[in-house]
């Protein structure tokens, strides 16, 4: 389980990793605990990669709506030029950084910062994306969330791509992707002609 740092654990950094398939209610959550940091007085940065303009060039949107002021950058390099002196840090679509992030993230832990990650951790073929394998092998704690599939009613663990298109990064919303659990998924990758 995570914490809002306190009194006891200045100056000790960690590592919170939000992971899931689209529709689970990643950045939700990572808003979510962004807000408490703020609300508890910590100095929060977030970050999001420059290319996800889905919503806003410069908020953090959720799917339902809830939103929080980021910082746009190209690297993950970049996020070190600006997370100084900062209790909380959060990065959001992590899966779309370079691999670098990991290493970007354990170095702001190591310097005291609480570092709250969410991101993608498949891709549309259910591969594992980006540096958040890393990131899950080097992190503290730790949150799986999932959406509903939209076949069952099941837990959904699997975000479906439903067109034809071999890019691994493609950002879209529901019209383009489909939360299934690993049945459906299976069902439907199967059928696909551009796997």
């Amino acid at each position: 389980m995570f914490q809002e740092k306190s009194k006891n654990n200045i100056g000790s950094g960690w590592i919170e990793v939000i992971c899931g398939s689209m529709f689970s209610g990643k950045t939700e959550e990572l808003i979510r605990r962004l807000k408490r940091a703020i609300i508890a007085r910590q100095k929060v940065e977030i970050f999001k990669p420059v290319i996800d303009t889905r919503y806003d060039d410069d908020q953090l949107v959720s799917h339902n709506d809830s939103s929080i002021h980021s910082t746009p950058v190209q690297t993950a390099s970049q996020i070190l030029l600006y997370a100084n002196d900062y209790d909380v840090v959060g990065i959001d679509e992590a899966q779309f950084f370079d691999t670098e992030l990991t290493s970007v993230c354990n170095q702001l832990a190591n310097m005291g910062t609480r570092v709250i990650v969410a991101g993608l951790d498949m891709d549309y073929k259910g591969q594992p994306f980006g540096p958040i394998p890393s990131l899950l092998a080097t992190a503290e704690y730790v949150t799986k969330v999932h959406a509903i599939c939209i076949e069952c009613g099941e837990l959904a663990n699997y975000s479906y791509r439903m067109i034809a298109n071999d890019n691994l990064v493609m950002l879209g919303e529901k019209d383009i992707y489909e939360p299934l659990c690993r049945k459906h998924f299976m069902e439907k990758l199967k059928g696909n002609f551009w796997k």
